[in-house]
This record gives structure tokens, sequence and C-alpha cells, in this order.
């Protein structure tokens, strides 16, 4: 099996947690391109732009396998597998993907199956599941320093040691993108109000 992975050195280290196995050929690209008998592209860099889902699909019909967590149903091609692929995410044994059909979810089970990974299929809805809480916990950490409870640091330590979490909102926020973070809540609120982003948090999303 050929896998052709478009990346950063810092998801392919997470994309690697569990190994690799033997036989699986895998290739590391920049951006999109074209590798010669390639069963599956992941895209761990993808950006939900029209340019670039063209190029995605231009090398079909190997399996395209997009990390994007905002994406809400009908905005990407059907034969696209979505992944949560944020920073700190991909690092876990268990993937959260939605997809259109029973085919693709089999062929990426295989790929993801490969790299030591179990795929977690969902609901085809932005924000998935765990980035849709861990969002919500980050926003609400923002409602709070901006109310003089606490610093971020003593935040971050009073949740780690609460909840037994790897990380505290902040640190998390930081590791993911505090823009990914701002981008999902904004694509959440539009249509339930609880997800509004908090003034703060938007503030030091859109100012970095």
């Amino acid at each position: 099996m050929k896998i052709a992975v478009i990346t950063t050195g810092e998801l392919k280290g997470e994309l690697l947690e569990q190994g690799v196995q033997d036989g699986i050929e895998v290739h590391w690209l920049a951006a999109p391109g074209f590798i010669e008998g390639a069963d599956c592209y992941i895209d761990l860099l993808f950006e939900k732009k029209q340019a670039r889902i063209d190029t995605l699909k231009k090398l079909e019909p190997a399996l395209i396998i997009v990390n994007d967590v905002t994406a809400t149903p009908g905005e990407l091609p059907p034969t696209f597998t979505r992944i949560n692929g944020w920073p700190s995410f991909l690092k876990r044994q268990l993937v959260e993907a939605a997809a259109g059909g029973n085919t693709e979810k089999e062929r990426a089970g295989k790929i993801f199956a490969s790299l030591g990974k179990k795929i977690e299929w969902v609901p085809d809805t932005a924000g998935f599941v765990s980035a849709r809480v861990i969002s919500m916990i980050i926003n609400e950490a923002y409602f709070t320093l901006a109310e003089n409870v606490s610093s971020k640091e003593e935040i971050d330590i009073a949740m780690k040691l609460g909840t037994n979490y790897p990380f505290g909102p902040f640190e998390w926020a930081q590791k993911i993108g505090l823009k990914n973070v701002y981008a999902l809540l904004e694509t959440l609120s539009k249509t339930n109000s609880r997800y509004q982003p908090a003034a703060l948090l938007k503030k030091e999303a859109l100012t970095r």
C-alpha cells in the first residue's frame, strides 16, 4: 500500500505516533502532488479553498483524506473523507472521521489501521465531537479570564488537576492554534448562539 501525506514535521510525528506496518510505503509532501500508484492522499495541511479542492480531486480515484474540522455537510466533495487532525489530537490512536459512503469508510479504515490507528466514525457535522468539546472548554476559560477570576496559568493548573486533562485550556489553545479554535466556534455559532466566541478569545485570535 502506498500513502502520500501532505504535512509538516509536527503533524508527521503525530501521525506516526503508533508506527507504520511493514510493507506500507509513505511519501511525504509539502503540497499536493501526483505520486505514481498512490492508494491514498492524506492532506493534513488542507485549506477549504476551491483551488485546493480541485487539485485534490484530480488525484482521484485514490482516496482523499483531509484534515478539516470546520466543514459542514455539502461543503466538500462526497468522495472526500474528513478527519480531526488538529495538533495534539492526531497523535491519539483513535481518529475521528466522517465519510460520504461505505466504500470510503472501508478504504480509510485500512489506511489508518496501517498506521496503527482506529477510526471512530462520527456524524458529518462541524467540530465532530472532541474538537467541539475542547473548543467550548477553551471558550469558557476565556470568559473566566475576562472576568478576572484567575490567570491563564492558574486556570490551566486547575483544569489539569481537576479533570486530569493532558493540557489546560490555554495550553491546548496554543497547541491547536487559537485561530483554529476561533474558526470552529464561529462556524458553530451560526446555528447555535451558545458557541459564540468570547470577546477576548476573538481579540487574541485575530491579532496573532
